[in-house]
């Protein structure tokens, strides 16, 4: 694995600002960096830049997707040995499987984005305009990434808001700088902040792979919702909803082949996938999750569909969402392997069958919201969460509408579950509303002694290590290690 201490990329980000090949933009290697960032398109090109590094397998080109779902028991280990069986079976400690590289790469990103918002600071200051959106998709995706690492590593907001959350870094920082760790409850502030300092810098437009007004305010719903906040996550979620210009959901019979094109009527925040540049072909989330054993495009066969996630899918049987699902390798019958992130089950994304990630990583779809705004709205209206879930529900047509009087919070967990199944939801939905989870471990020849078949958020595998090296680097954070692990 990759690892790069944090407290070291703050020399390094400074060399690769004005690295062509990571940036494409002038000036060239030998130029000096306080110059790499002098015109509103430049800020542009290094914020695509890191959107590109946000798809790396360690991020959300794979693992940490595979993650959120293996770990909520939607995704299943079929043969360990294949690659990220800890996933599964929580086998970490501060050196043996401890993802280091969720700690470095999305660090790196954050320090670019850093970085970023330093150099438009100094242009500002002289009088250069111009640089508001790029401003606003930096503060918005550096909010995103504090919030992805602050569930990776610490406890849920809802658990305990005062136990130690991830190190702040919010500026370059100098090669001896050692960053502790404040609460999680500082974190949610500072996500919070950024959200909302870049709201109004952002255009409200539809920005094909880029962040907009929009995509800010989705986020904010989901921290809101992670935060207990019902009332704001309604509110957020639901400005979201009535943006119908832009956005609005599939029809039952387009659901199935939207994941063939990119960009979307339900697409609010995307990552492009570029042949060539940011594929990783073989090595990438579709090829992780299709069956092994079909056909003559690499599949490894890594997860397959659990049994219970299955059988929540198969409560209906129009659900038009198992058109993404196709056999795997333990039967002809067994519809365990997924083809979201293929395009589709023959293969047919948007860039071509040779690309084995053939369609760009969702990050937030408008279905969300939509599941977003029932939870949010079930305390206080039941008949409005009602609604907002059965524009989901309905996409199993064989299911009986929820009503005003048998709506429930697991029954919109279940159907996000569904609706979000592959994308990295479910482990932390469940951790945040401290539900258990019960592995079945239904496919043969596994060896787990790592976790009890059945977990909540107590088990302290349930966030991961304080990586070692890190601790090597930033001996400080020895005495802040997660419980369990020291």
């Amino acid at each position: 694995m990759k690892k790069i201490n944090i407290f070291l990329i703050g020399i390094l980000v400074i060399g690769l600002s004005s690295c062509k090949k990571f940036l494409d933009m002038s000036p060239s290697n030998s130029a000096d960096s306080e110059k790499a960032i002098t015109t509103p398109r430049d800020a542009q090109i290094l914020m695509n830049g890191i959107m590109s590094q946000m798809t790396s397998s360690s991020y959300y080109g794979r693992n940490f997707i595979l993650y959120g779902d293996a770990k909520g028991g939607d995704l299943a280990v079929y043969s360990q040995g294949r690659g990220l069986d800890a996933f599964y079976t929580f086998q970490h400690d501060v050196n043996l499987n401890n993802y280091s590289s969720f700690w470095s790469q999305i660090y790196f990103c954050i320090l670019q984005s850093n970085y970023l918002l330093e150099e438009i600071q100094k242009l500002e200051a002289n009088g250069i305009t111009g640089f508001n959106t790029a401003k606003g998709q930096a503060l918005t995706v550096r909010a995103l990434m504090y919030f992805d690492l602050v569930r990776l590593y610490s406890k849920a907001y809802t658990y305990d808001k005062a136990s130690y959350g991830v190190p702040l870094i919010l500026t370059k920082e100098s090669y001896d700088a050692r960053p502790l760790r404040p609460t999680v409850e500082a974190n949610y502030a500072q996500i919070l902040k950024d959200l909302s300092d870049a709201s109004s810098l952002l255009p409200k437009t539809k920005t094909n792979g880029y962040i907009n007004y929009y995509a800010n305010k989705a986020l904010l719903a989901r921290i809101y919702l992670f935060m207990n906040d019902k009332p704001n996550a309604l509110l957020a979620a639901e400005e979201v909803i009535n943006a119908t210009s832009l956005f609005t959901l599939y029809p039952n019979d387009k659901w199935t082949d939207s994941w063939k094109s990119q960009y979307g009527s339900e697409s609010i925040f995307e990552l492009g996938i570029n042949p060539l540049e940011n594929d990783l072909g073989t090595a990438s989330l579709g090829v992780y999750q299709r069956n092994r054993n079909v056909g003559t495009t690499a599949a490894l066969g890594f997860f397959y569909a659990s049994t219970d996630f299955l059988a929540r899918l198969n409560e209906g049987a129009a659900d038009v969402r198992k058109g993404v699902m196709a056999r795997d390798e333990t039967s002809a019958s067994r519809l365990g392997a997924l083809y979201k992130y293929s395009g589709s089950i023959d293969l047919a994304g948007d860039k071509s069958t040779a690309n084995n990630t053939a369609v760009n990583i969702k990050v937030i779809r408008l279905s969300e919201m939509y599941l977003i705004a029932a939870e949010a709205a079930l305390a206080t209206d039941a008949a409005k969460a009602a609604t907002y879930l059965n524009a989901i529900r309905k996409r199993s047509p064989n299911l009986s509408a929820a009503t005003a009087g048998t709506i429930t919070l697991d029954m919109i967990l279940n159907e996000k579950s569904k609706e979000l199944y592959g994308e990295g939801h479910r482990f932390f939905d469940l951790i945040r509303v401290n539900k258990s989870i019960t592995f079945n471990d239904e496919f043969g020849g596994l060896s787990i002694s790592h976790r009890p078949k059945t977990i909540d958020r107590t088990f302290y595998r349930t966030i991961l290590p304080i990586p070692q090296g890190e601790i090597d680097a930033n001996p400080g954070l020895k005495a802040q290690q997660n419980p369990g692990y020291e």
